[in-house]
């Protein structure tokens, strides 16, 4: 395994467990599906870019920048989950106060034996969903909304997941730092982990981790 930077930048290394690895990878899974279903933001406010929280990515994508296949078929990245091994997913959700997610991703999460954010205040982005439906949820209509939200429970890191909310919330200028494993694998089409921008976001590596069965996590921060 190695390491970039200084070793306060590392990624955590908790011990590795099956657990952590199918956490990972459960992740990504919901956030392929997510990325199909969440409409993107529209131009950022003053508010939103000053939003009072870290936004923080923790995601796995193919070499060439997929997150799923055109179905949302992730076979490329769960038949290599047990190889990865510690992927720091425990540690990572065990530092964030706040979860938002689009509906892809919560209907997801539906399908699992036990819900998977026990404790954690998740933001449900949605045009659609019903509010009120689901007590571990709350429903919010934008992305103003969910800073709105976010700034009133009082959280100060945030997990943003799911490709369509990770576009939206890095095109208002609301994530803060990215953690992306990418996968060894060309898969040429499929649905995209970043869309358009209006400008460039310069990205500064943290950390660079390699992971095993080919895969490399890297860290970094937004620089603005």
């Amino acid at each position: 395994m190695t390491s970039a930077t200084t070793p306060a930048a590392t990624p955590a290394t908790t011990p590795a467990t099956t657990q952590a690895t199918n956490s990972a990878t459960n992740s990504a899974a919901n956030s392929a599906t997510n990325s199909a279903t969440t409409t993107a933001a529209t131009s950022p406010s003053a508010a939103e870019r000053t939003a009072p929280f870290t936004g923080s990515v923790f995601i796995a994508t193919s070499l060439d920048g997929f997150i799923a296949r055109p179905d949302g078929d992730v076979d490329w990245l769960t038949r290599r989950g047990a190889e990865a091994g510690e992927t720091g997913y425990e540690a990572f959700i065990a530092g964030v106060d706040a979860l938002v997610m689009g509906r892809g991703t919560y209907e997801k999460a539906l399908t699992f034996d036990s819900w998977p954010y026990p404790g954690l205040t998740v933001l449900l982005l949605s045009s659609r969903a019903e509010d009120g439906s689901d007590a571990r949820v709350r429903v919010v209509r934008d992305v103003p909304g969910a800073v709105a939200a976010i700034t009133a429970c009082g959280a100060r890191r945030v997990y943003v997941d799911g490709g369509r909310v990770v576009q939206s919330f890095l095109a208002a200028g609301l994530v803060q730092e990215l953690t992306i494993t990418t996968v060894p694998v060309l898969l040429g089409r499929g649905l995209r982990l970043f869309g358009d921008l209006d400008a460039d976001v310069d990205l500064r590596l943290r950390a660079s981790t390699v992971l095993g069965g080919g895969l490399v996590q890297a860290t970094y921060e937004v620089a603005r």
